[in-house]
């Protein structure tokens, strides 16, 4: 195993077997070393790759942290690997959108407080009749978000965070370019809100299902055509 792999690994089961918790701050750089038999320079590499993932933080003149470990700071570094995704693997990312989705709405139907509901039905009021693409799009984020945080799930909430930024591209282009694209994204919307509201779990898996899967059908089409002009 390369140096610096084992001594990230080293640090990692110090963090897993709580030996380090999140918030406390590692030992000093010359004692860690010699506690994990160590060169100090493989020390500040593995350090430096465990910020970069977002595991520790370094804080000038005071010292390495354990950060909070928290789902949503740890798949940061997903998100930033996603975000160099090629428009060919749009509906790759759009096929894990429909396995997560359904799951999360239908968690959100079980989860979801009386007040997030109430919050849910104000993004469904608050579109009009003719939105401008930039407000449809928001609009269907910040619905999707919503019933994300709602599941009572931190990780897949974050996980869906992570894979917005793909498939906001392919929303973008069919709210330019399929006709009725906002009476049918308000309808499974309403569709969608209604299911959770009456804590329908699977019959909110079901719209959700059908939602994600339109946008992927829609995109499967446009792309093939694209691929195959008349």
């Amino acid at each position: 195993m390369p140096v610096t792999d084992e001594a990230i690994d080293k640090i990692k089961g110090m963090i897993i077997s709580g030996e380090l918790a999140p918030g406390d701050r590692l030992p000093k750089e010359a004692e860690l070393a010699q506690r994990l038999g160590l060169s100090r320079s493989s020390l500040r590499e593995a350090v430096k790759a465990l910020c970069l993932i977002r595991v520790l933080d370094v804080r000038q003149g005071d010292g390495t942290y354990v950060t909070s470990l928290e789902p949503n700071l740890l798949l940061d570094a997903m998100t930033f690997v996603v975000d160099f995704h090629r428009d060919d693997t749009v509906l790759d990312f759009l096929a894990v959108r429909r396995i997560l989705e359904p799951a999360a709405t239908a968690l959100a139907a079980q989860h979801m407080s009386d007040a997030d509901l109430a919050e849910l039905r104000r993004l469904l009021d608050e579109l009009d009749d003719a939105p401008t693409v930039e407000a449809l799009v928001a609009n269907d984020l910040a619905f999707h978000r919503k019933i994300a945080d709602g599941s009572g799930n931190p990780v897949l909430c974050s996980l869906l965070d992570s894979l917005s930024g793909p498939t906001t591209r392919a929303r973008i282009w069919r709210g330019l370019t399929q006709e009725g694209a906002v009476a049918k994204t308000r309808e499974q919307h309403t569709a969608i809100y209604e299911a959770i509201a009456a804590r329908e779990p699977e019959l909110a898996r079901s719209w959700a299902t059908v939602h994600v899967a339109g946008v992927e059908q829609w995109l499967r089409n446009a792309l093939g055509t694209a691929e195959h002009p008349a």
